[in-house]
C-alpha cells in the first residue's frame, strides 16, 4: 500500500508526522516514537546484514539471511531500550511495549503486500507465539483431521508472557539488493490450513526519510 493512499477496512495508513489512532490507543504516548524507531532499527539490521554478506564474499545469500534474522532482534531491542522491557526467547531479546510483545517476522524478499504474509509451518515458536497472543481468530478452524495442531501445550519459553499480554506484529519485505521495501505492524491470526496470515488490522510505517 502506498503510504497516504487510500485505505480499504481493516487497514490504516501512515499520516507523516503522527501516529494513527490505532497506535495511539495501543501503545499511547509511546506511539510516535514507535513509528520512528521500528523501521529505521529494521533499516540498520539490513546494513549490518548486507555488510556481513559483503564480507565474507559468498555467492549465495545466506550469510544475509542469518545476519539478518539475528541483528533484527538486536537493533529493535536497542532502539526499543527506553520504550519498553526486554524479555528473552528462544535466545532472542523481544521488546515488550506497554503489554504489547512487539515480534518482526519478514514475509517477502520483494515488495508484495502484507497480506501476502505465510509462516512456513504451522507448528513451532512463531505458530504459537501468533495463536496464543494474537487475536481471537474470526471463524471457526476447519477440521481437517491434523491432530498433531491441536496439541495443548505451547512452547514453554512462551510462559515467559503473561497470557494476557497481546501480539504487534511487525512484518517487512526486504531484500539484500533492494533493502526495506516495506514495513507494516498490526494484529494477525494464523490460519492453520493454509499458514497465512490474517490481518485484523494492519498499516504501513515510513521506510523513507521523514
Amino acid at each position: 500500500m502506498l503510504l497516504g493512499a487510500a485505505a480499504p477496512p481493516g487497514e490504516g495508513r501512515y499520516v507523516m508526522g503522527s501516529a494513527s489512532q490505532w497506535a495511539r490507543e495501543t501503545f499511547g504516548d509511546k506511539a510516535g516514537e514507535l513509528v520512528d524507531v521500528i523501521p529505521a532499527s529494521l533499516v540498520r539490521a539490513h546494513d549490518r546484514a548486507r555488510n556481513g554478506h559483503e564480507g565474507v564474499h559468498t555467492q549465495t545469500l545466506e550469510a544475509y539471511g542469518h545476519g539478518l534474522y539475528a541483528s533484527q532482534y538486536e537493533e529493535l531491542a536497542g532502539g526499543l531500550a527506553s520504550l519498553g522491557d526486554p524479555v528473552r526467547l528462544q535466545g532472542r531479546t523481544i521488546m515488550i511495549v506497554r503489554e504489547r510483545v512487539i515480534y518482526p517476522f519478514r514475509y517477502a524478499k520483494k515488495d508484495v503486500p502484507v497480506t501476502a504474509a505465510r509462516l512456513r509451518r504451522a507448528t513451532g515458536f512463531r505458530a504459537d507465539l501468533i495463536r496464543r497472543h494474537g487475536p481471537e481468530p474470526m471463524q471457526q478452524a476447519l477440521d481437517l483431521g491434523l491432530e498433531e495442531l491441536e496439541e495443548s501445550e505451547v512452547h514453554r519459553d512462551l510462559e515467559l508472557i503473561p497470557e494476557d499480554f497481546r501480539l504487534v506484529l511487525v512484518a517487512y519485505a526486504c531484500s539484500m539488493e533492494q533493502g526495506v521495501m516495506r514495513v507494516e505492524w498490526g494484529s494477525a491470526e494464523l490460519r492453520r490450513e493454509d499458514r497465512y496470515l490474517v490481518w485484523h488490522y494492519h498499516e504501513a510505517l515510513p521506510t523513507g526519510p521523514r
